[in-house]
């Protein structure tokens, strides 16, 4: 004859439900011995909404401030060609440049110097461009002024430590091309 099992739902003190919401406590009871609530017999099941976390802001809430009042335009920044059409188009040439100089020393199977520096020149600004964009977009300014700036010192140091490494290969080495061909082939 197969035991029977029987499942009791139990109400929770209000002590055991602060950090859950709707939590039911079923209890395993068998015939061959009493239900007692026991903290090893009780299995609990959560049952809460989608987020189950409370929110938690990243960054705090910035200043409220309103500026003149509710009838006043909208402030118009002064143009500036370095920071506008120019800018998104010297990006698209940096971007459009690598290909040709990415392909041209593999496929004609010459080394040259001169190709090489401009390449390692054309990767070193398109990453400072890139990393810059980054931190543009995920540091504004009026948030976190202190953040931003030390970012942005740090990708020029960077900048500047790659470009010199770049240089010491280029000149004191087989130079990038060479590297990655001897890498490719190894």
């Amino acid at each position: 004859m197969a035991a029977q099992r029987t499942f009791t739902k139990q109400a929770i003190p209000k002590s055991m439900t602060s950090n859950f919401r709707g939590q039911s406590i079923v209890t395993h009871s068998s015939p061959f011995k009493p239900s007692t609530l026991s903290i090893t017999q009780i299995t609990t099941f959560r049952v809460a909404d989608f987020h189950t976390s409370s929110r938690r802001h990243i960054l705090p809430a910035g200043p409220q401030v309103i500026n003149g009042t509710a009838n006043d335009p909208a402030p118009v920044p002064q143009p500036s060609p370095t920071h506008g059409s120019y800018h998104w188009a010297f990006e698209r040439l940096i971007s459009a440049a690598l290909i040709p100089l990415t392909v041209a020393p593999f496929a004609a199977g010459t080394l040259n110097p001169v190709t090489d520096a401009i390449l390692c020149a054309t990767l070193l600004i398109h990453s400072h461009i890139g990393f810059q964009a980054l931190i543009i977009d995920y540091l504004p300014n009026r948030r976190v002024p202190k953040t931003r700036a030390l970012f942005m010192w740090a990708l020029r140091a960077g900048t500047l430590l790659v470009g010199v490494g770049l240089y010491e290969f280029e000149t004191n080495d087989v130079g990038l091309t060479e590297a990655i061909k001897r890498i490719w082939t190894a």
